[in-house]
């Protein structure tokens, strides 16, 4: 998945932070459409981006996913205020290849 690739390296093999923050930095989040499949939960004490991915998506890795369907969200932090209404988007595969789609033409 383009979000996770590892692959900027320096020339001596080891990972060069400062490229790979600028990359990172560079990548823009898909503006996800809303749809009827969407799942929409309260937050309760404790609940984490990377926590509620696990359970809907089986894959904490895809927290940004839920991010991006809510650009209310403090992007600083993984941890959920308790009380929120969060969309969780379904089809987190669509996401994905919009993401890519995006980032990829650039």
């Amino acid at each position: 998945m383009g979000r996770y690739d590892n692959n900027i390296l320096s020339s001596t093999g080891s990972l060069d932070t400062i490229n790979k923050r600028r990359y990172y930095e560079s990548l823009l989040d898909p503006t996800i459409p809303v749809d009827i499949t969407d799942i929409y939960v309260m937050t309760t004490v404790g609940d984490r981006l990377d926590s509620l991915a696990w359970n809907y998506y089986a894959d904490a890795t895809l927290w940004w996913i839920i991010s991006a369907a809510n650009p209310d969200l403090r992007k600083d932090s993984l941890y959920l205020q308790p009380g929120m209404q969060i969309r969780i988007p379904a089809d987190y595969q669509y996401v994905i290849s919009l993401f890519q789609d995006q980032n990829t033409t650039r």
